[in-house]
């Protein structure tokens, strides 16, 4: 038995699996790419007082989830919980607000929450997010919300589905939260969910309990009560994205789990992951950056989860990463083929190809065995007898047909060869 283990609900990805891992947080992050985000890497750990603010107190991410320690500056500091504050905060310490809008990033990496862990539910997640920041533009909105779409198709998605609603603007919330308020205090819910219902009664019609659900059937809406301003904003983003071809739900009972949501909400849900079906999602969020003592600007973005996507991938039965670890194996028979090999091998890398060689003496059964597990397309076979020749056997695994090729011209016959495949 080991003497140490990883810490309980934090994931370790070790091959074949991470090559699986790292293949669909590439085609997410390529998808933000592809429509002009920029990388930004954030720290690992902020000033708590960033989640407390950025975040909301009331929300369970920041009364319940987050691992903060104070470091030896005596500093109350935070693994990050989630990536937008972090990027709000970077944004305005670094003026790239007073340049051109929108400030267009994305970003990739763990983030930390002290959960109960479960399948697609860990304390240490990974997530790939964009934000889109300082333009107030529903066609903006539509864009973010499709370059998810594209992440999850282009790994080969098909089940999943895009909920989508309006939380409203600043001036038009305090009045829904009221009437949402008097609704809830006339039910007969536990001390819990009242004292829930206080401090952010949205939060409430999250409640997955059935008793619960039972009791708000009727309960008023924001997509009901929305200004005129937000219900066109909210319907230019549903035109956008049906220009965008992009299909989605309208959810009105949709909640997120942050406080700094406005107008457009959104979540990507799979139905082959369960009670935990969400995969992603995000929305506008008009005054936080302001809440972080920036400029009065608007930004949207997202969250997706790489974890949970790997799940929903394999609930469709869907292979994302290339199955081959290499293109080509060597298999060297004496020293000095293995010499040979050494050199060979490093050519091919070179040129671009994938190559790794069998060690430590292994004969040609265990070494074709290596071989064949490996993915190889291509075997080289090097022996005392190919050494003299100046020659090398390559070997075309699927077929098993094999020739000699002169040493020499090995790299350009297998880069074509490899081309054509």
């Amino acid at each position: 038995m080991p003497d140490f283990y990883a810490p309980k609900g934090v994931p370790d990805y070790v091959p074949p699996v991470s090559r699986e891992f790292i293949a669909v947080r590439e085609a997410l992050q390529n998808a933000a790419i592809r429509a002009g985000y920029q990388p930004i890497e954030l720290p690992i750990f902020e000033d708590t007082g960033l989640f407390a603010r950025g975040v909301g107190e009331s929300t369970d991410v920041v009364s319940k989830e987050m691992y903060t320690f104070a470091d030896k500056g005596d500093r109350s500091v935070t693994l990050r919980p989630e990536g937008t504050a972090g990027v709000m905060r970077a944004v305005i310490e670094h003026g790239l607000d007073r340049g051109a809008l929108p400030v267009k990033v994305y970003y990739s990496g763990p983030f930390f929450r002290y959960e109960q862990p479960q399948a697609g539910r860990y304390r240490q997640l990974q997530q790939v997010g964009i934000e889109a920041i300082g333009v107030d533009d529903p066609a903006l909105d539509a864009e973010v919300i499709a370059v998810a779409d594209e992440g999850f198709r282009s790994l080969g998605l098909k089940d999943f589905r895009l909920d989508i609603t309006s939380l409203g603007d600043a001036s038009e919330r305090p009045a829904y939260r009221e009437k949402l308020q008097a609704f809830l205090g006339k039910l007969p819910l536990d001390e819990a969910t009242k004292t829930r219902a206080q401090l952010n009664p949205l939060r409430v019609l999250d409640d997955k309990r059935p008793q619960v659900r039972e009791m708000l059937v009727d309960a008023p809406l924001m997509m009901d009560n929305l200004s005129t301003e937000s219900s066109e904003h909210f319907e230019a983003v549903l035109a956008g994205l049906r220009s965008l071809k992009v299909p989605f739900v309208r959810n009105p009972r949709m909640v997120r789990g942050l406080d700094y949501y406005t107008k457009t909400t959104f979540e990507f849900v799979h139905p082959g992951l369960g009670a935990q079906s969400g995969i992603g999602g995000g929305g506008r969020y008009d005054g936080l950056m302001a809440e972080l003592g920036g400029q009065a600007l608007s930004g949207i973005g997202f969250g997706i989860g790489v974890d949970r996507t790997m799940l929903a991938a394999r609930a469709e039965g869907l292979t994302v990463a290339d199955p081959a670890r290499v293109d080509v194996y060597g298999v060297p028979m004496g020293d000095a083929a293995r010499a040979e090999m050494i050199r060979l091998a490093g050519e091919l890398r070179a040129a671009g190809i994938r190559v790794d060689s069998a060690y430590g003496g292994k004969g040609v059964k265990a070494s074709m065995k290596a071989a064949n597990a490996s993915g190889a397309a291509f075997t080289l076979v090097l022996g005392e007898r190919e050494l003299a020749e100046g020659t090398v056997v390559v070997r075309e695994m699927e077929s098993g047909n094999q020739e000699a090729i002169l040493l020499t011209d090995v790299v350009a016959s297998l880069k074509l060869a490899l081309s054509q495949r």
